[in-house]
């Protein structure tokens, strides 16, 4: 059992804490017994877990038991490495270690049913979270984030994802320009969430294939975007109200691209 706070993996684990440890590691923590569930259901790559003894539950069981089956290291500790491991008030006592994936745009295969969901400098981590877990739900499979999008990594930004960051592809750090590129080299058209734009819904405007841009929560998207953007979508809104939450706008436009591809 670990019980240092100065054992060389304990440090380790606590160095994920940052962004700039997870970068040099390629690896990220994640928290309690659902999402382990659900990483193992997704197939991420986990390479250690860790949990308290004196925490285990029967609901543990079957858990336990797909570790051992996947010979995935389990390392018990005490209530204060868990705690020093821990990003939450109250840790469940149960932590995993999971390899990064590196996506690039060879992963990227664009159908006529692509939606490229581009994410320009959105900053919230609650809002990133939820959107890529909407974004799996619309039947999104391919997701870009800017350079200057809060990391993926981040552990608001992982718990609200809810396990949906295992089964998308992510695009990390991308500059505008290539991102263009990639659009018109295969042809997706590109819509751009626009306080000033046309409402879609019996437009077809957002229809795939296409790549579909949310900027920034208070700036929008890069002027790159605005710039060269085929079609600009509004969602109408009234009762002055003058903008959404990025997650929930991101949701309505996603759905509307479901609708369009399926009935329109």
């Amino acid at each position: 059992m670990l019980t240092s706070l100065h054992n060389p993996l304990v440090k380790h684990v606590v160095s994920l804490q940052r962004r700039k440890g997870r970068e040099q590691a390629g690896e990220f923590m994640i928290e309690g017994r659902r999402f382990l569930e659900e990483a193992l259901r997704r197939g991420a790559s986990i390479t250690q877990t860790f949990l308290v003894p004196e925490r285990k539950q029967p609901e543990w069981e079957p858990l336990l038991a797909e570790l051992a089956r996947r010979r995935i290291p389990v390392e018990e500790v005490d209530e204060r490495v868990v705690r020093k491991l821990s990003l939450t008030v109250e840790p469940q006592g149960m932590l995993a270690l999971v390899k990064q994936v590196k996506y690039g745009w060879a992963d990227v295969i664009p159908g006529p049913d692509t939606v490229l969901l581009i994410l320009d400098g959105i900053q919230d981590p609650g809002n990133l979270g939820t959107i890529l877990r909407t974004a799996l739900a619309a039947g999104v499979q391919d997701v870009c984030l800017t350079k200057g999008t809060v990391d993926l990594y981040n552990d608001k930004v992982l718990r609200s994802t809810m396990g949906a960051v295992f089964s998308l592809k992510i695009l990390c750090n991308q500059e505008p320009n290539e991102i263009l590129n990639f659009c018109r080299a295969n042809s997706l058209r590109l819509a751009l969430a626009d306080v000033e734009g046309t409402p879609p819904y019996s437009s077809g405007l957002l229809k795939p294939p296409l790549a579909l841009v949310i900027g920034n929560e208070g700036n929008g998207p890069h002027e790159i975007f605005r710039s060269a953007a085929a079609e600009r979508v509004a969602i109408p809104m009234f009762n002055q109200v003058e903008s959404l939450n990025a997650a929930v706008a991101t949701a309505i436009l996603l759905y509307e691209t479901v609708r369009q591809r399926d009935f329109l």
